[in-house]
């Protein structure tokens, strides 16, 4: 089978990827010590995709659980799905990263590294068919974002055919735990530019967003925003854990979604979503799922479609429905929005369909938009860099830990050069296009 192995890092991680593994052992009909009490047999069909099955015929998941510190993973192992997990592949570090990156990069993370992948060759080597590593972090605080990205860089190093895929919740001016996220993030986002194939974005300001205005929660919980991300890690991984009338695994995904290596970056997105009192007024049918589907208030990423163009999309969708209803709304959407979609590639929306549909819904779609919107929040994010980098504030720090200055500086050149090649996309033509092949053309 293609196995998938999974990766999760710092605190947010943690609790991401404990909920994401909860919503997905729900939807394989496993209970908390991994059992089957299931009634399908497509349950079981690609279970191992991210499961062992162990000697007394339960199923224990293929995750890595890594923090600096051990407060969460011990919430995690003491929680009623604790039993699951396997407990060698709890790796903890004492004292934590304190939010700098440099710690977990350079210094304590350093330290545990080497452990990390020691687990990680265990459970690589037990698969049959590696299909790459997915890792679940964020890209504000230390752990997630230092030993997150030094877990990525030294992965592709050992496996460098393999796919990885990272879920990275971005940080945002509007939802801010620390005062140097802008520091953490951009040095993150100069190691996820070089060694991630697939990342997708998820920040809080979005999904704050969502929790107000369409969920109409008053007060969301970290725990309400956790739920968002896992239901959507759960469709973004769907085609690959059951069989579907279109079937997409991790490298399908990549060949269709990056038209170049560094524009890796994608807009995750969910439905339905509706509030608790107005669901009653909704039909959930294909027309509706695409329309809601497309809207800039459900993007996970808080920036604005209608800003730039899609280069790629892809669209999920889960339950029993008509496949030439679905080709039929996707080409609706397309024609009518033709100019948010870049006319140079043909073909740019692909969609999946698996009958099977999450808990307590009959259907729903997950989306992935590959569109150079996104620079909206790299910008946001090299501002607020560059404000305090002018300054040199808070940099000893990240200095102390045997940081150099030139590192920040590389960083922050390595974002700026990702924002102006997804303005280039955005702006380029066919015209253009056929002008640059007749002149290489007239060179040859």
């Amino acid at each position: 089978m293609r196995e998938i192995l999974h990766i999760q890092a710092g605190q947010c991680g943690n609790q991401v990827g404990a909920k994401f593994w909860e919503i997905i052992s729900d939807e394989h009909g496993l209970d908390p010590c991994g059992n089957y009490h299931g009634d399908s047999d497509l349950q079981l069909e690609r279970i191992n995709v991210y499961y062992n099955e162990a000697s007394g015929g339960n199923f224990v998941p293929r995750a890595v659980l890594v923090d600096l510190e051990p407060g969460v993973l011990d919430t995690i192992r003491a929680s009623c799905w604790g039993p699951i997990y396997r407990p060698d592949n709890f790796i903890f570090g004492i004292s934590g990263a304190g939010n700098n990156w440099a710690k977990g990069f350079y210094t304590d993370g350093a330290e545990i590294v080497d452990a990390v992948l020691d687990v990680v060759r265990k459970e690589a080597e037990t698969c049959d068919c590696l299909q790459g590593f997915q890792l679940t972090h964020s890209i504000g605080g230390g752990t997630g974002s230092g030993l997150g990205t030094l877990l990525i860089s030294k992965i592709r190093e050992e496996y460098p055919d393999r796919l990885l895929n990272t879920f990275s919740i971005c940080p945002s001016p509007k939802v801010s735990d620390t005062v140097v996220e802008p520091y953490n993030a951009t040095l993150s986002m100069h190691q996820l530019i070089e060694n991630s194939d697939e990342t997708f974005c998820i920040d809080n300001e979005a999904l704050y967003d969502i929790c107000f205005r369409t969920l109409k929660l008053r007060s969301p919980t970290y725990g309400d925003l956790n739920h968002l991300v896992s239901l959507t890690m759960s469709g973004v991984t769907t085609c690959l854990r059951f069989p579907g009338q279109l079937n997409a695994d991790l490298r399908k995904l990549a060949v269709n979604m990056v038209p170049f290596p560094r524009l890796h970056f994608f807009m995750p997105g969910f439905v339905p979503l509706t509030s608790r009192g107005s669901e009653q007024y909704r039909s959930m049918t294909v027309p509706e799922l695409t329309q809601q589907m497309f809207d800039a208030k459900n993007m996970m990423a808080a920036c604005d479609p209608r800003c730039g163009r899609y280069l790629t999309v892809a669209a999920i969708f889960r339950g029993r429905m008509s496949m030439k209803e679905v080709d039929e709304q996707m080409l609706n959407i397309q024609t009518k929005n033709s100019p948010y979609f870049v006319e140079w590639v043909p073909n740019n929306v692909k969609t999946a369909v698996c009958d099977i549909p999450p808990r307590g819904l009959k259907m729903s779609a997950t989306f992935i938009g590959n569109s150079t919107a996104i620079q909206i929040m790299f910008r946001k994010l090299g501002h607020r860099f560059s404000i305090m980098f002018r300054r040199k504030a808070f940099l000893h720090w990240y200095t102390g830990e045997g940081m150099d200055e030139m590192e920040f500086t590389e960083a922050e050149s390595n974002l700026d050069d990702l924002i102006s090649e997804y303005q280039q996309y955005q702006e380029a033509s066919i015209e253009e296009c056929e002008c640059e092949e007749g002149e290489e053309g007239e060179e040859e």
